[in-house]
Parts: structure tokens; sequence; C-alpha cells
């Protein structure tokens, strides 16, 4: 396990439990085209239970520099593709049905 994930991970479980995450009006149009059913509470909920195998690794976004931790969860035999930036809070930039991790913004 990199030696960066421990610590993200707590910070993203622990912001998760006390609901303290923001989605990007990206992040929402992506969830609400699942069909899986997710609200706000169940992207909370699920990530608040990330766990290390989950982990795709992260990259640094062209836009700001900041880290963007990439997580790939099952939810209900379906793989999502999450991916988070750590600020005073957890935002989830990205949050869709995994292609092959691919996602082409950057952001």
């Amino acid at each position: 396990m990199p030696r960066w994930l421990s610590k993200v991970l707590t910070r993203i479980t622990a912001l998760a439990a006390a609901c303290d995450v923001r989605f990007t009006l990206k992040a929402l149009r992506e969830s609400a085209g699942l069909e899986l059913g997710l609200d706000e509470e169940d992207a909370c909920e699920m990530l608040a239970q990330l766990t290390a195998e989950d982990s795709a690794g992260r990259v640094a976004s062209a836009a700001t520099g900041e880290w963007m931790y990439l997580f790939k969860p099952q939810v209900f035999e379906t793989t999502l593709y999450v991916k988070v930036i750590l600020r005073n809070n957890c935002v989830v930039v990205s949050f869709h049905e995994d292609e092959d991790g691919i996602d082409e913004d950057g952001a």
C-alpha cells in the first residue's frame, strides 16, 4: 500500500461519515445517470466504507495541481469510478460507472 493511502482513506472516511462532502455539478449529473438509484447520502455512506482495495491511485489536477484520489468501489455488482479532492472537506469530482478507468476531463 502506498504511504499516502492510509492517511487519505482515514480522512475521506471520517469526512464522509460526518457528511462533510460536496459534489461538483459534474459528479451530481453522473450519479443521477446511474441506474443504481444512489443519492448523496448513499454516496457518503459508500465513501465512508472505502478500503485500500478500492484505491485506483492518484493523479494531479491539470487545473489546480491538487492531488485527486481515484477509487473503484463495487456497489450492487457495479464497479464505480469515483474521484475526490481533499480540501477542508471531501469534494467528489467524478462519480460514474467505471469505463476502463478513463475520465477524460482531467479535473
